[in-house]
Order: C-alpha cells, then structure tokens, then sequence
C-alpha cells in the first residue's frame, strides 16, 4: 500500500477539511483529493463523510487510520534504523511544545543546554496552553509536548517527567506571605485564575472539589490567560493565585513574590511528556528526554 497515500489520508482525518491537510502538506487540494479518491477505489470503500461543515471519516475510515498510523510509524522506525549510524553526531529539528508552567522556567535552560551539547540539532518550542499543546502532539505538528496535566485523548500518550508544587502566591508584604492558611480565609481574598485549559487551573479545580469546594465559590475577580499575566497582576497587588512553585522560584529568590500553602489542599502536578501514539520517536527527541531526565528535580 502507498504510504504517500496513507499518510494524506490521515492528515485529512487529524485535520477534518482537505485544505487544511493539503496546507499541512505542502501541495494542492486537488493533490489531496486525487490520492483519497485513489485510496477509495483500491479499497472499494467510501472512507470520508463529506456531507457535513467538516470532513468526518467514515467506519472504514476510522478503521484504515488505527492502522495506517501503525504502518507510518513502522515506516519511520524503519528510516531511523537504515539511516541513522548510534555513533554519528545526533542532528535533525527538534520541535516540541510546552504549558507556560515548565515552558517558563525550566524548559528553556534545559533546551539551551542541550542545543550547546548537540550543536547540529536545532531546537524550536512553542508555549500554549495544555490543551493547545496536546491536540498539536495528537496531530504530529510538534513531536514532544511537555504539560502540566495528563488530558485524556485518544491519540496519544503521557509519560511522567517530573513533579512540581502548586502554590498559593501573594505579595511578600501580603498577610498570607510564608503562612499556611485556612480554606476559609481564602473565601475572601480576591482571587486570580489562569484561563481554562491550563495544566494549574485543572490541578486545582480537582483539589478544591476534594475539599468539598469548587472554585466558583472562591472570589474570582481576575481571569488573566496564563502564567506571567497573573505574575504580573499579583506583584501589582491585585489579588492572589495559585501557580507552579518552579515558574516563580527567580521571584521567590528575589523577594518580589512569597508563597503561601492552604490547610487541606496538597496542591501537587505530574509533569508529563506527551508522545503521539505509536509514533516512533527521533534521536534528538529521545537524546533531549534522557538529557533532561539526569537534570530535573
């Protein structure tokens, strides 16, 4: 079977529209239709609906693509074995994306690092939030994700990386600085929140539903996108938030942030590498991870 073709066809299938996977491509639309229409006449099946917005496969289709995704990434394990020598310089792109949390603070001294190491891989990381990260991993647009919160999807897998502290941060001069407190004199404090979909905010709905609250309840003044809007409005005093400990340890040294901990809430996330299922990885991909796992706490 052409893997040319089945690699478009699974394009379309990631993508739902023609031209979206003709641009992920790099040819044509008419190109895109031609190798589907060869697909499905070699095949004698019918392997897109095509009478809706957007282009949902079929039940053949559903089943060609489990299988062709499996084929794909023999196909790509199978070039990496011919060509790639274990005692050549590793070389290649390395494109990975990441959630502000890690992708802020501890990720790009690592990337640094192992670029300095491996002078012919370049790098490139994209910060997004968690959800915007995974579906990019899903679709094979970057190869490593690295979130803060393991989203259940079909398509790929999570990995554990390494664990990191949520905090409850505040000005140094703020009444919670360096203190434990109570849930209930969080109830009245102004609170700002990162938007949904980042990795924290899920990791704390999840521990406040364990405490028999929920955040609605808390007094949400501020909902600012992502980790340095919030930084920046708690510095301004406008409230407090609950953030990774490892995106504010510079301001902690600095003593322009403090931390705080609330009594009955083991705010905690799982760093995790996200990897599409049954992709096969490259040898910059698998050089950073065992580069960065000798370094990480």
């Amino acid at each position: 079977m052409d893997t040319r073709q089945l690699a478009t066809f699974c394009a379309v299938v990631e993508r739902k529209s023609f031209s979206q996977a003709a641009e992920r491509l790099g040819v044509t639309q008419p190109a895109v239709s031609l190798q589907i229409r060869a697909l499905e006449k070699r095949l004698g099946r019918q392997l897109f609906d095509r009478s809706g917005r957007r282009v949902e496969p079929t039940e053949a289709g559903l089943r060609l693509y489990r299988g062709a995704q499996r084929l794909l990434a023999l196909e790509e394990q199978l070039v990496e074995e011919v060509t790639g020598d274990e005692e050549t310089e590793i070389s290649g792109r390395l494109e990975l994306g990441s959630s502000s949390g890690p992708g802020g603070a501890i990720l790009p001294l690592l990337l640094c690092e192992f670029q300095a190491a491996h002078p012919s891989v370049t790098v490139a990381l994209t910060v997004l939030d968690t959800s915007a990260v995974v579906e990019l991993v899903a679709s094979r647009e970057l190869e490593l994700g690295i979130v803060g919160a393991a989203r259940r999807h079909r398509s790929v897998t999570f990995e554990p990386f390494f664990r990191d502290e949520v905090v409850l941060a505040c000005r140094p001069d703020h009444r919670f600085a360096n203190r434990t407190i109570a849930l209930d004199e969080l109830r009245s404090e102004p609170l700002i929140v990162m938007q949904e979909g980042a990795g924290v905010r899920q990791v704390i709905e999840d521990e406040l539903r364990r405490a028999g609250t929920r955040l609605r309840d808390l007094d949400v003044r501020l909902e600012l996108g992502l980790q340095e809007s919030v930084k920046s409005a708690v510095a301004g005093g406008y409230g407090v938030t609950f953030i990774s400990r490892s995106s504010i340890e510079p301001e902690l040294r600095a003593g322009t942030l403090a931390a705080a901990r609330v009594e009955g809430l083991e705010a905690a996330r799982e760093i995790s590498v996200v990897r599409a299922t049954g992709r096969s990885a490259t040898r910059a991909a698998e050089a950073f991870l065992e580069f960065a796992r000798e370094r990480v706490p």
